[in-house]
């Protein structure tokens, strides 16, 4: 069973940085494209940012383009996301998903956006 453990969240004024976790449990995390996704109260989930299990290669929404960085440490079965000069519109909560297929990572940050299977998140604030 694919499971996933996002942490990381907090309070951060504007300007300010979080690192966000996503851990797995029960799998290895090596054969899976992982994608970040946030949801607003009323409004839809978004993608963020993905990256693919075969060549590293990313996708980030236009949004955070040049502010956060996705990563992963296949040694600690965990997938980063590095959060820079955060903005109150990257508030809500962040969520983490998992897709074994080898695709362009654009198409499968699509696909896990519409089909993931969602834990708990990890609530971002940013606020002064």
């Amino acid at each position: 069973q694919v499971q996933l453990v996002e942490s990381g969240g907090g309070l951060v004024q504007p300007g300010g940085s979080l690192r966000l976790s996503c851990a797995a449990a029960g799998f290895t995390l090596d054969y899976y494209a992982i994608g970040w996704f946030r949801q607003a109260p009323g409004k839809e989930r978004e993608g963020v940012s993905c990256i693919s299990s075969s060549d590293g290669s990313t996708y980030y929404a236009d949004s955070v383009k040049g502010r956060f960085t996705i990563s992963r440490d296949n040694a600690k079965n965990t997938v980063y996301l590095q959060m820079n000069s955060l903005q109150p519109e990257d508030t809500p909560v962040y969520y983490c998903a998992a897709d074994p297929r080898d695709w362009p990572v654009h198409t499968l940050c699509v696909l896990m956006r519409l089909t993931g299977s969602w834990g708990q998140g990890t609530q971002v604030t940013v606020s002064s």
